[in-house]
């Protein structure tokens, strides 16, 4: 009697352990986390374009969003301290060139030379303080808008900066440059400053 027991006492605890393995098993293969990654890359339109970067400047900022409804109280209120790192690159556009020629005097006539301005601005978002409140939370909208002023913010603190004026300094030197090219071909070249018109 007490070996039966003994018997279906071990056989218990190893039908026990077995069923123990195998749950914790499928546990760790049920919540086993999978990640999928898939990308589509879209090229929609090719466009030449003329412009030459003069100057480069990184710019680092602590953007501040607040959004709240009514009242300014925690319940209502989401905000976000936001790290902009960006590199704005400032130049000019000669798209906006007009050049002619004329062949019997061999002079190249340049006008409308640009103004330095903001080519491109390549930037990234460090989100690191986010909080939002139980009636009021982020949605993919709100750190697409939080983006799209990210880089006007950029873009404003560019125009303030020196970037601008260090670019237009290298005008100058660019058309002595281009100076140089035509006179070495043999040309002329007459440069024609813009009119602004008020």
């Amino acid at each position: 009697m007490m070996k039966k027991f003994k018997y279906g006492l071990m056989a218990i605890i190893f039908i026990a352990a077995v069923l123990g393995a195998w749950w914790i098993g499928m546990k760790s293969s049920m919540f086993k986390k999978y990640q999928e990654e898939s990308a589509t890359v879209m090229l929609n339109k090719i466009e030449k374009v003329v412009k030459l970067v003069a100057v480069e400047g990184n710019i680092s900022e602590i953007y501040d969003y607040k959004d709240y409804y009514s009242f300014d109280l925690a319940p209502f209120r989401k905000k976000a301290l936001v790290r902009v790192t960006a590199k704005v690159s400032a130049g000019f556009d000669f798209e906006k060139l007009v050049v002619t020629t004329d062949e019997n005097s061999k002079t190249i006539v340049i006008s409308n030379f640009p103004e330095a301005e903001i080519l491109s601005i390549d930037h990234d978002l460090d989100y690191y303080d986010i909080s939002q409140g139980t009636f009021n939370r982020f949605s993919t909208e709100d750190y697409n808008k939080i983006n799209s002023r990210a880089k006007e913010f950029v873009a404003e603190k560019a125009k303030e900066s020196e970037l601008i004026q260090a670019a237009e300094e290298q005008k100058a030197e660019i058309l002595d440059m281009i100076t140089f090219l035509v006179q070495s071909a043999g040309w002329k070249i007459r440069i024609e400053e813009p009119v602004f018109l008020n």
